[in-house]
């Protein structure tokens, strides 16, 4: 019988990823503090990502721009560029490749490394760690910390012990020590929920949890509880997979508003604008769903989340819009509304449609596809709903952007 070979496993983190693309790109950023952020006149006006000169001062992620500006007031801020930033990813993850097959994308700004069996080739896990910095340093211009670990979570929570251009190995022996005594919220899969939960349970550290009593945590919050408590003792069996963003439980878009929304006609139009986009996607993506899901977040951060199965699949923006705005009629409590999302589940292959008596869905599917069409040769801008024309909709500005932001 073999004995079972430990693994090791590398978690490339770029750091201030945006902030460290625009350096690179331009020699005259670097050393200088540099905020990559949306427009501070509307309500995507915060800081995205931060050069280190910038952090220094005190700007964080997710800061209001005015804020950053009070305490960097010479800094230079830049809208930004996300197809450039995909393009960077993209290009990171090619490297990456070069080291190992299996390499997983976990993020724009993230990349897990399979290196076990590659000892021969690069040696330990630092050592290839090493050469993955520098190689990305050199060809890409982007600092980066790496967590190297026996698996994916200890890697991870290793990447973000030092930063920038850092290098943490953690093994099993090291998370008494150097786990153990960290807040349970800083365990990877902990959320601010499940951190309210733990601390009313009396559970405040990662070494709290571990020690907790698996069974009772398997009762309380079902498989994520056992999940959470193997984590926490350093365990995690999941592989890398380098097919892990193929296979979408779900497809889904929001947009946040420039400005509270409080008339339903205005939601109604933004919701049809979703629906479309989210159809479009799924038709791309060779996929049918049943399941439409609503959210809307309110100018208090208060959230209404709903779903609804329709009797057929459908990749059809009309069908998805009936759906959500059933959804609305049901759950909108009539407050201001900050954003909205659509998304459809229960995806299945598209292989075909069912016929129906009574409505001409294969029209509707040539029609959608005629409009696919038309879009992949002439851009999104070249058709699309009339009413979106108006005033409150939000497809006129985010057409031609990524992630709400120009590409």
């Amino acid at each position: 019988m073999t004995a079972h070979r430990e693994r090791t496993v590398l978690l490339a983190d770029m750091n201030a990823f945006y902030a460290s693309v625009e350096q690179a790109l331009n020699p005259a950023l670097r050393g200088k503090p540099v905020i990559v952020c949306g427009d501070p006149t509307r309500r995507h006006g915060i800081v995205l990502a931060a050069s280190y000169e910038a952090k220094a001062v005190g700007v964080k992620t997710a800061m209001a721009v005015s804020q950053a500006k009070e305490l960097c007031p010479h800094a230079h801020l830049i809208p930004p560029r996300m197809g450039i930033y995909v393009q960077v990813s993209v290009r990171i993850v090619e490297l990456l490749r070069q080291f190992s097959p299996l390499v997983e994308p976990f993020s724009i700004d993230e990349a897990f490394v399979e290196m076990t069996g590659c000892e021969t080739l690069f040696g330990s896990g630092f050592n290839a760690a090493q050469l993955i910095q520098e190689q990305i340093r050199a060809e890409v211009g982007v600092p980066s910390s790496i967590g190297v670990g026996p698996n994916k979570l200890l890697a991870k929570m290793a990447a973000g012990m030092k930063k920038p251009n850092g290098i943490t190995v953690l093994t099993p022996a090291d998370v008494p020590q150097r786990i153990w005594p960290l807040p349970v919220k800083q365990l990877f899969g902990v959320g601010s929920r499940m951190n309210r939960h733990f601390r009313r349970m009396g559970i405040r550290t990662i070494g709290d949890l571990a020690q907790a009593d698996p069974e009772y945590l398997a009762h309380r919050f079902g498989v994520i509880g056992r999940a959470l408590h193997q984590s926490a003792n350093g365990i995690d069996p999941s592989p890398v997979d380098p097919h892990s963003l193929e296979g979408s439980k779900s497809i889904g878009h929001q947009f946040t508003l420039p400005r509270d929304y409080e008339e339903e006609a205005e939601i109604l139009l933004v919701l049809r604008e979703l629906a479309e986009e989210v159809a479009s996607r799924t038709r791309t993506a060779g996929y049918i769903g049943r399941t439409v899901s609503l959210t809307l977040k309110g100018h208090d951060f208060s959230s209404i989340h709903h779903s609804q199965t329709m009797a057929e699949p459908s990749n059809i923006g009309r069908h998805l819009f009936t759906t959500a705005s059933a959804l609305l009629e049901r759950h909108w409590n009539g407050q201001p509304v900050r954003l909205i999302g659509i998304s459809l589940s229960n995806l299945h292959k598209d292989e075909g449609i069912q016929l129906s008596l009574f409505e001409e869905r294969d029209k509707e599917r040539r029609l959608a596809e005629a409009i696919d069409h038309i879009h992949d040769k002439y851009g999104n801008g070249s058709l699309f709903w009339a009413p979106s024309l108006l005033g409150p909709s939000v497809f006129t500005d985010r057409n031609g952007k990524i992630g709400g932001h120009r590409i």
